[in-house]
């Protein structure tokens, strides 16, 4: 059966594998073939993605978010059409229609202070950005991240996360880019001490790291800290803004006004790249001092910025928050339900509003679970650096209907993940 997409066809999905392999990315092709996920997305609507075969999947990986509000959400797809009438990518030389008024909406939404937006095209850039401009304010090169942590596969970016990827391409930096352990007040006093560091950069909850909660009062003291030896604060809200914890960025249920905010994947709506980084007048110098001092074609592309008005709009809604707190409370129900069934086997549940991490009894349980999730028409994703734990991220605006089949899928697959880890483990022995 031939597949054709008007600009492009192929004769069947297992060409598309082939080429995937010959022409673009051989090792994640292969990957998610042997890991018995040979996804290959066609259709796309709402919260369901379709495999090239017809496979129905409701889709709580979204990307990391990108999908907060649905895949090719209307209303976003509606404003960029509009857009497209009138803008095109603009010129980022010169003041801009759309990145003054998304820049605004931006500042009138952020936590105190945040008074400045420089434009990227997507999230590492966002992150190079902010601690380009942490090491403008302070004069100083030390950038403290978190062991375990992800920010990005740009220039600097790359160095403030794990070692997998900053060693494969010889980037890393560890005088430069100090790691310290997550909740660890005491390492990063130690880290801050001399007075030498630049900025501490942290998502609110460590996404790629199976999102583990922070100790009560750990973020507010490390931003005491950054106060204490004249570090600036950066929150990564790239995955945890936006209304996914049910506020429209989770750093602000900790009372932090961070110095720098990044935000990127969902601010896109899905539809058009751009990332955005939010910074305090302390921080914000070089934007005065050389305006030029960071160029990028496509940050902050117009029609991008119409994207993000609108998905901005949509996520600061009452009755979006209404309803992540209503699907935050029914999921997390759920959760502890089919938890109760398994307990020796779903050990954990790290939930911040439509953030969740699952967490199973075995050093690779995530990886089972997803496999059948799967099987039984649901795509999460296992944590890349603890794959013990799943990523489980519900959209902004599913409907009650939904959310009660995802439990009902989500019961079945945990199950038969844990009889797929004995009968591993009866073979190992």
């Amino acid at each position: 059966m031939s597949h054709d997409y008007g600009f492009f066809s192929f004769e069947s999905k297992d060409e598309v594998l082939a080429k995937s392999k010959e022409f673009w990315n051989p090792g994640k092709t292969q990957f998610w073939i042997d890991e018995g996920v040979p996804l290959v997305i066609d259709r796309r609507e709402g919260y369901f993605i379709y495999d090239m075969s017809g496979k129905r999947l409701i889709d709580t990986h979204l990307n990391g978010g990108t999908y907060n509000l649905g895949h090719r959400n209307p209303e976003v797809v509606s404003a960029i059409e509009s857009a497209m009438t009138h803008f095109d990518i603009g010129n980022h030389h010169f003041p801009s229609l759309a990145r003054t008024a998304l820049a605004e909406a931006l500042i009138a939404g952020a936590p105190p202070g945040l008074t400045k937006v420089v434009y990227g095209s997507g999230g590492g850039e966002a992150i190079d950005i902010a601690l380009k401009t942490a090491r403008h304010a302070t004069q100083k090169r030390k950038i403290v991240s978190i062991v375990k942590a992800y920010h990005g596969h740009t220039g600097l970016a790359v160095a403030t996360g794990d070692d997998r990827f900053s060693k494969l391409f010889l980037s890393e930096q560890p005088d430069d880019f100090p790691h310290v352990p997550f909740n660890d007040l005491a390492a990063m006093e130690e880290a801050l001490v001399g007075r030498d560091v630049a900025a501490v950069i942290m998502e609110t909850i460590p996404a790629t790291y199976g999102f583990p909660l922070p100790n009560p009062g750990y973020l507010e003291a490390v931003k005491a800290m950054c106060e204490r030896y004249d570090a600036l604060y950066i929150a990564d809200e790239v995955q945890t803004g936006l209304m996914r914890t049910g506020e429209l960025w989770g750093i602000s249920k900790h009372g932090i006004s961070p110095d720098i905010m990044v935000t990127g994947k969902g601010i896109s709506g899905g539809m058009y790249p751009i990332s955005a980084v939010l910074v305090n007048e302390k921080a914000a110098g070089w934007l005065t001092e050389d305006g030029f001092g960071h160029i990028s074609t496509f940050g902050g592309a117009e029609v991008g910025c119409i994207a993000a008005l609108k998905s901005l709009e949509i996520c600061s809604r009452p009755e979006t928050r209404s309803m992540v707190h209503y699907i935050s409370d029914l999921i997390g129900r759920g959760m502890r339900s089919i938890q109760d069934l398994y307990p020796d086997w779903f050990v954990g549940i790290r939930q911040n509003g439509v953030i969740l991490g699952l967490e199973f009894a075995d050093p690779q349980g995530a990886k089972f679970v997803m496999r059948r999730l799967y099987e039984h028409g649901v795509w999460a994703i296992f944590s890349t650096l603890d794959p013990r734990v799943l990523q489980f991220k519900p959209g902004l605006l599913l409907t009650p209907e939904l959310c009660e089949e995802l439990l009902d899928r989500a019961q079945v697959a945990i199950g038969l993940a844990r009889d797929d880890v004995a009968r591993a483990g009866r073979k190992a022995s």
